[in-house]
């Protein structure tokens, strides 16, 4: 049977989920559910993604997640694959930790990104793990975010599950009327299924007939003119990155000849290197070709000192590419 397509489209809303290889628990202790969340916050920094709802279960994972630039296949190779090397490093193991693809499903944002939140967010009390209540004090879901705004990371946004449940707002009084908002709805299973609980990791897009139709014109059009999806969003995004390297040349008064001819362990090329690596899905073997910084392991070793370090020039480059965007 043919693959699913993936669908990646600027601002698309997805509901991702991906479960552990022969659906082992992969996410059995804090160690490394930690190292998951590191993962994610550091896939949506250098993709500009927003999230709206997040949980980590013992063996998989859900978000609901908004990609403003057409770059999920990009950000979800990163995701998947660093957190592979990663929990292998830490149980001293090898092998693939996921099941294999993982599964995304793009939603209307208008209907379906509100209850797919609601459905997120319930995951740990359906599968008899906690109450409601105790939500807002789990670290593994987003409703601990929602209910302490001093915790949240900047790519986090309640606004989608707040909205849904009756325009709350998003204020000491709205958060704790989400929660009981959530209360009622885990009571009342004819509101789960009028909302299509049952069916929320079923498909690979959801949403009104009107987005359906308007999904369904977009895939055929490319279909129909020949187009290679995948090819054109690798195009776009090596665009991104050549006019990022553009505009942190220009702050550092610098050009693309001087790249060719600095040394590779010029101070100004590193911390080049590293906020690009902070801030998009650059590969230490595109950094090695594109500014000239030798073998992919130096780069790699440099770029992480300078990381680690917060150089004033690097903190001056993440500056100038600016904050994550809002919605």
């Amino acid at each position: 049977m043919a693959r699913k397509p993936r669908l990646e489209r600027e601002d698309g809303c997805y509901h991702l989920i991906n479960r552990g290889n022969y659906r082992q628990d992969i996410f059995a202790d804090d160690r490394s559910r930690h190292a998951f969340l590191k993962c994610v916050d550091e896939t949506h920094r250098k993709t500009a993604w927003r999230t709206y709802g997040l949980t980590v279960m013992i063996n998989h994972y859900h978000t609901a997640t908004q990609t403003p630039r057409p770059n999920l296949v990009d950000g979800m190779k990163w995701l998947q694959g660093t957190f592979g090397m990663r929990f292998n490093g830490i149980r001293n193991e090898r092998g693939h930790l996921f099941q294999g693809r993982y599964k995304s499903i793009l939603l209307d944002p208008e209907t379906r990104l509100g209850p797919t939140c609601h459905y997120i967010h319930l995951n740990p009390v359906r599968a008899g793990l906690m109450r409601v209540a105790d939500l807002a004090n789990y670290p593994w879901t987003s409703v601990r975010w929602l209910m302490q705004p001093g915790e949240r990371p900047e790519w986090f946004d309640p606004r989608a599950a707040l909205q849904h449940a009756g325009g709350l707002k998003d204020t000491r009084a709205g958060r704790r009327a989400y929660l009981v908002y959530l209360q009622q709805l885990m009571e009342n299973e004819a509101a789960q299924k009028s909302m299509g609980f049952a069916g929320l990791e079923k498909g690979w897009v959801q949403g009104s007939t009107e987005f359906l139709e308007e999904i369904v014109r977009d895939y055929s059009r490319s279909a129909n003119d020949g187009e290679r999806t995948a090819e054109d969003v690798r195009a776009a995004q090596e665009a991104l990155h050549q006019a990022l390297v553009d505009r942190l040349l220009a702050q550092l008064g610098r050009n693309r000849a001087q790249l060719q001819v600095a040394g590779k362990s010029e101070e100004w090329k590193i911390a080049l290197a590293a906020a690009l690596k902070q801030r998009s899905t650059v590969t230490n073997r595109w950094l090695s070709k594109e500014l000239h910084l030798g073998h992919i392991s130096e780069v790699s070793r440099n770029v992480s000192a300078w990381t680690k370090q917060q150089h004033p020039l690097l903190k001056n480059l993440l500056a100038v590419i600016g904050p994550l965007p809002m919605t």
